[in-house]
């Protein structure tokens, strides 16, 4: 469905009070055209209306007259510059960027993401939310480490009980 029908639909959904679908086309849209700053902008207004100041906080990130409380609380709910960059759901390049402001603000969110991975990232390979800080994957690494090996002493500790029993 084209970007203005599918617009025209989310303005019928709005006013007729059905926000939860205008949300979910206006999701869809940005999926769809991921450097449309207005379809942004739009579910940024409708997050408003659902009292979510971090969602519409993140959906207005690009724009210059966005809500300084918004930014603070999306900063607050994405803390680390990958976290961020993954919740801007932003492709390609930031000169696709329409305006000024927005090619700023996404230079500097990879540029921050970029210093705490160690190395240059883009936003084609946003890196995943649990290998960006390196803490919460040590900690998942060493449970799965140590659950493997209880699974495995375990099948050995049934395998010998059996041989056992076996031959008694």
């Amino acid at each position: 469905m084209p970007l203005t029908e599918t617009l025209a639909r989310v303005d019928a959904d709005l006013a007729v009070g059905r926000v939860p679908v205008a949300r979910q086309r206006l999701r869809g849209l940005v999926s769809s055209f991921p450097d449309d700053l207005t379809v942004r902008r739009r579910l940024g207004e409708v997050y408003r209306l659902y009292g979510d100041p971090a969602e519409a906080g993140r959906w207005m990130y690009l724009e210059e007259d966005r809500d300084a409380a918004e930014t603070s609380a999306f900063e607050a709910r994405y803390r680390t510059a990958p976290q961020r960059m993954r919740a801007l759901a932003w492709q390609g390049p930031e000169s696709r960027a329409a305006t000024a402001f927005a090619r700023e603000r996404l230079a500097a969110v990879r540029a921050e993401c970029s210093d705490a991975m160690g190395r240059p990232v883009d936003w084609d390979s946003v890196p995943s939310a649990e290998r960006a800080d390196g803490r919460n994957s040590a900690v998942a690494d060493s449970l799965a480490g140590a659950g493997c090996l209880l699974a495995v002493l375990a099948f050995l500790a049934i395998w010998v009980n059996g041989l056992v029993a076996l031959f008694d």
